[in-house]
């Protein structure tokens, strides 16, 4: 009488057994560590994008930018006194520029205002409006697009 506590030793049950090893290291190997922007954003902000922008600046020949994270009023006051979460880099000559988050999280609205020599800024504008998933990478070179059609970071 066989050991009915003891493995099954038949072929058929040989062969499953590996192949149950094999399919448990896939779906090991495909589990993908989060993605960046999946961090609570206003750790995504302070740890990765503003790096990021610092060192792109840098590259563009920029490299004395001073970049801020707050939550204050929109920049614009005929727009009302909502607090919400503002990037505001400022570059050599005065020049600033802002971006807006209208909530804390990266697919929301977002928007941009810039201002020269110092004045305050007088118009806001849609930003990124076109884009459905929003990742560093998009939100860096957008932001390098906006500062370049302003001729902030080539002469044109």
């Amino acid at each position: 009488m066989p050991d009915e506590t003891a493995p099954d030793s038949t072929p058929e049950a040989a062969a499953k057994a590996p192949a149950a090893e094999v399919s448990e290291k896939k779906a090991a190997k495909k589990e993908k560590p989060p993605a960046l922007e999946d961090k609570p954003f206003t750790e995504f902000i302070s740890q990765d994008f503003l790096p990021g922008l610092k060192q792109m600046l840098a590259k563009a020949g920029i490299p004395e930018t001073e970049l801020q994270f707050v939550k204050r009023r929109l920049p614009i006051a005929a727009l009302g006194d909502e607090e919400c979460w503002q990037v505001i880099g400022q570059i050599q000559g005065g020049r600033q520029f802002t971006i807006i988050f209208s909530k804390e999280d990266l697919q929301a609205a977002k928007f941009y205002t810039c201002a020269d020599s110092g004045a305050e800024p007088t118009m806001i504008e849609s930003f990124m409006i076109d884009e459905r998933k929003v990742n560093l990478d998009l939100l860096l070179l957008y932001t390098l697009q906006r500062l370049n059609g302003q001729k902030w970071l080539v002469m044109n």
